[in-house]
C-alpha cells in the first residue's frame, strides 16, 4: 500500500473547484481537461481528496449518498501552522459561501476551527 486517495461526491465540480481554490487548496495535475474529476492535494504526504460529481460518485460505489444537510459520513482534520494561518481560512471559507460551524478557538489546549464546504462535508482545521 502506497498511496491513499479519499474520494467527495459533489453536486458542481465547477463551483467545488473554485471553492478550494478560494480557500487555498492546491491541485492535483491532471492529464488534459477533466470535467469528471479534481483532486484536491493535502500537506507534505499529499493526501489527495479527489472530488467527484454526485452521479460519478454513486457509478463507483453502488450506494446511496448520504444527505450532507441530516447528517455527517466524515470529519476531515488538518493541521496549519499557525492560530492567524487558521483565522485567515476560515475567513476564505466565508468569504467563498462556506459555512463555519466552529467558531475558532481553543479547546483541551488545541486552537481550532470547523467548517463545511458547499456539498456539507466537514473540515476541521487544528493547529497542533
Amino acid at each position: 500500500m502506497k498511496e491513499l486517495w479519499i474520494n467527495l461526491p459533489v453536486k458542481d465540480l465547477n463551483k467545488s473547484r473554485v471553492f478550494f481554490e478560494d480557500i487555498g487548496f492546491k491541485f492535483l495535475k491532471q492529464r488534459g481537461d477533466n470535467d469528471q474529476l479534481v483532486g484536491l492535494v493535502i500537506g507534505n504526504h499529499q493526501v489527495q481528496v479527489m472530488l467527484f460529481p454526485d452521479e460519478t460518485f454513486k457509478g463507483f460505489t453502488q450506494n446511496a449518498l448520504t444527505d450532507t444537510n441530516q447528517s455527517t459520513e466524515v470529519l476531515f482534520s488538518i493541521s496549519v501552522d499557525t492560530k492567524e494561518e487558521l483565522d485567515e481560512i476560515i475567513g476564505k471559507v466565508k468569504q467563498a459561501a462556506g459555512f463555519v460551524f466552529g467558531k475558532p478557538s481553543e479547546r483541551n489546549g488545541l486552537y481550532g476551527a470547523g467548517f463545511a464546504d458547499l456539498d456539507g462535508h466537514r473540515w476541521n482545521l487544528l493547529v497542533m
